[in-house]
């Protein structure tokens, strides 16, 4: 199902995807915040539809689209044990410093705020990460 919201005129075309990462100050006074504040934080969308109407938008300092987005699946890193695919995960940042990891942004980067639930799709991959811990990299909405 389809969710409406508004992102920069640059980037509303159909497949781009992004890291919703919630409200900011810029979000406050906005009259179109109901509108557009109502993805999950945390979670991964796709633009499907991009309608005509277009908005000032003081976050993006540029003009924002109306679009359709839905959810798609990220990917993930989650604490290896009992993670099979169907399984709901938990899942908030890893305090890590190993930035050169090639799954650092998954784990322990910025998209990942508080906790956050999500739905396994795939699993990707088990193994032992750079920083020492038993994990796997799944797919998941």
């Amino acid at each position: 199902m389809a969710s409406i919201t508004l992102i920069s005129e640059r980037q509303a075309h159909n497949g781009f995807a992004f890291n919703y990462m919630g409200a900011t100050t810029p979000c406050g006074p906005c009259k179109f915040r109901n509108a557009c504040l109502t993805l999950e934080p945390g979670h991964r969308y796709a633009v499907r539809a991009v309608r005509a109407l277009k908005h000032k938008c003081a976050l993006q300092e540029v003009d924002a689209n109306v679009v359709e987005v839905e959810q798609v699946p990220r990917t993930l890193v989650v604490d290896g044990p009992g993670r099979v695919e169907g399984s709901t995960v938990e899942v908030s940042r890893y305090d890590c410093g190993i930035l050169n990891c090639p799954h650092w942004n998954d784990c322990a980067g910025p998209t990942l705020d508080g906790k956050g639930k999500f739905d396994v799709s795939k699993i990707l991959e088990e193994k032992v990460c750079l920083a020492g811990r038993r994990v796997k990299i799944v797919l998941a909405k």
